[in-house]
């Protein structure tokens, strides 16, 4: 089984020009040819966190939102949701709360392709690097040693030697697709890739296009896994 995974933090749709614009979002997103993505920022901060991107527009785009019982405006949960390509099933998806003093979560994606269980998290980390290692510890703890599974996200981690990487454990993976942050002029590798044992990496990359140098300042990464176990 080969699939593509995807993350994405969309600056809640505001570009480098300083203009909210789903529809340029949702075209990056297309260009990724991902099977699953993980999003940040993709609501708004304050009040129902309405969703930055329309429902009715995602779900056109061809993809389907991993559910959450949370503000019926929203699509995820302090920003973070999954997207899936048809032909994936989702079988559950939870909310995770972080330890941290300003809003942060997680979103666990259950999911069955060809009958086989993968666990999906979507993230956003804080900017304390013990936080961080906290935050991390708590998503381990949700997964409960639930795998094989996949954690996308916006870490907040400019050093690739951070104890926080530690976290995952012995046989997971931290994936670096290369700088991401600002889209303009990337200088930064915050956005990351994990995956549990079992899964081979055959590509991992930033995505660069002219609509994606300017949609958001941060760039898409990706990579391709295949689960070998």
């Amino acid at each position: 089984m080969q699939l593509t995974f995807a993350s994405y933090n969309i600056h809640k749709a505001v570009g480098l020009d300083r203009k909210r614009d789903p529809e340029r979002i949702l075209s990056v997103i297309r260009e990724l040819g991902a099977d699953i993505v993980a999003l940040q920022e993709v609501d708004r901060r304050f009040g129902s966190r309405e969703s930055v991107l329309p429902r009715q527009s995602v779900e056109e785009h061809g993809w389907h939102i991993a559910p959450l019982r949370s503000r019926p405006a929203s699509i995820g949960w302090h920003g973070n949701a999954i997207l899936v390509r048809d032909g994936i099933e989702i079988a559950g998806a939870e909310p995770v709360d972080l330890p941290r003093l300003e809003p942060r979560g997680a979103v666990c994606a259950h999911l069955r392709i060809d009958g086989r269980p993968l666990h999906v998290v979507g993230m956003h980390l804080d900017l304390s690097g013990l936080r961080r290692l906290h935050q991390i510890e708590a998503v381990r703890a949700h997964l409960h040693d639930r795998e094989p599974a996949v954690l996308l996200g916006d870490f907040n981690e400019w050093s690739p030697r951070s104890r926080c990487f530690r976290a995952f454990g012995d046989g997971w993976t931290v994936l670096a697709p290369g700088r991401s942050f600002p889209s303009n002029r990337p200088l930064a590798q915050l956005d990351r890739i994990v995956h549990s044992p079992g899964w081979s990496c055959d590509d991992a990359r930033v995505h660069h296009s002219a609509l994606a140098a300017i949609a958001s300042d941060h760039l898409p990464v990706t990579a391709k896994l295949a689960l070998t176990a």
